[in-house]
């Protein structure tokens, strides 16, 4: 019988993207529930009941325009799940806002970072067999500090970037990113985001495209050993 894998869709143009294939690879069947539908896109203050976590092998909180800080409801309920699934050895794999959420629910902060990151960035890991050094794709504008108990595994001089806590994993960069969802991304505000880095659209396509093959390869490892190690406690 197959495993089953969890992502929540905390923003509905953040989706599992080549995680998920990561996942399949690894024996997985993927299922998604939307925290936020593309209809409560425009108004995101609402609540939400959220699947029992017990109900699956693996669940990964994914990515979101809005920020821990803007105390959502739905924030707070899947802040709830992701604590009772920690206590129960469910393993959960947070992706940027996910991880910011991880950190968050279970003692850490989160904060507007005085570095954010846009694009690809390598970084120095404690855990070359869990999180290589990249690069990694990144967009973000706040940054957490881990829970008490947790250990650090990867970093770089803006930011944590990793963290492991049990059977729970909170990463600060989207190993999921693809070509086709950095399109979705550059879309409406996104181009307006990368300028304030003095970034064009053209150059995160082709920076994109040229570390595509490798990534691909990463994020594969990057699950995989997920799954083989912190997964099993």
């Amino acid at each position: 019988m197959a495993k089953k894998v969890l992502f929540l869709y905390n923003d509905p143009t953040a989706p599992e993207a080549m995680l998920g294939e990561a996942f399949t690879e690894c024996g997985y069947d993927v299922e998604i529930f939307e925290v936020v539908t593309p209809a409560q896109a425009a108004d995101p203050a609402f609540d939400v009941t959220l699947p029992d976590p017990q109900d699956y092998d693996v669940v990964v909180p994914l990515g979101s325009r809005w920020g821990v800080n803007d105390e959502l409801a739905w924030m707070a309920s899947e802040a709830a799940m992701v604590r009772d699934a920690h206590a129960a050895g469910v393993p959960m794999l947070g992706v940027c806002f996910g991880g910011q959420l991880l950190a968050h629910a279970l003692g850490g902060s989160v904060i507007r970072s005085p570095a954010p990151e846009i694009g690809w960035y390598e970084l120095d890991s404690a855990r070359g067999d869990l999180v290589p050094r990249g690069p990694w794709f990144e967009w973000h504008f706040d940054r957490f500090t881990i829970p008490d108990g947790a250990i650090e595994i990867a970093r770089n001089g803006n930011a944590t970037q990793a963290f492991v806590m049990g059977r729970t994993m909170g990463i600060q960069f989207h190993p999921e990113v693809d070509e086709r969802l950095l399109e979705v991304w550059l879309e409406g505000s996104g181009g307006d985001e990368i300028a304030q880095f003095g970034q064009t659209a053209d150059e995160l396509r082709s920076a994109t495209k040229r570390e595509l093959e490798g990534a691909t390869k990463r994020v594969h490892a990057l699950v995989r050993a997920f799954t083989e190690t912190v997964a099993q406690g």
